[in-house]
């Protein structure tokens, strides 16, 4: 297995993690209390995950942009799984646009 490969694997693992602590305890589980918390709060902590990776960015610390990046996609992960989005669905999308320039592609969403 390439190590390419490896890692998306690790994604989808964390994924699977993320679904199977639904409705789990929030005593005992970050992921079940996020869940218990609604999709305000699970968004509100995306948010506060990608500025501090921004801002990790702007830094030009590396080892905090990393460590910050790993908690933007579980956190998005998260986000995906309470709202019935699987990264299969992400992946999809991702596919259909290859090949398409970024500004062919948001003239498409237009109107």
């Amino acid at each position: 297995m390439s190590k390419k490969h490896a890692n998306w694997k690790i994604l989808d693992d964390l994924y699977d993690e993320i679904v199977s602590r639904k409705g789990g305890d929030p005593e005992k589980s970050h992921t079940a209390r996020l869940f218990s918390r609604g999709t305000d709060k699970i968004a509100q902590k995306l948010g506060e995950e990608a500025v501090e990776t921004v801002i990790e960015a702007v830094k030009g610390n590396r080892d905090k942009l990393v460590s910050e990046s790993a908690d933007l996609f579980y956190h998005l992960m998260v986000l995906w799984a309470d709202q019935g989005v699987a990264p299969d669905d992400v992946f999809d999308e991702l596919a259909r646009r290859r090949g398409i320039s970024g500004i062919d592609e948001k003239k498409s969403r237009k109107g």
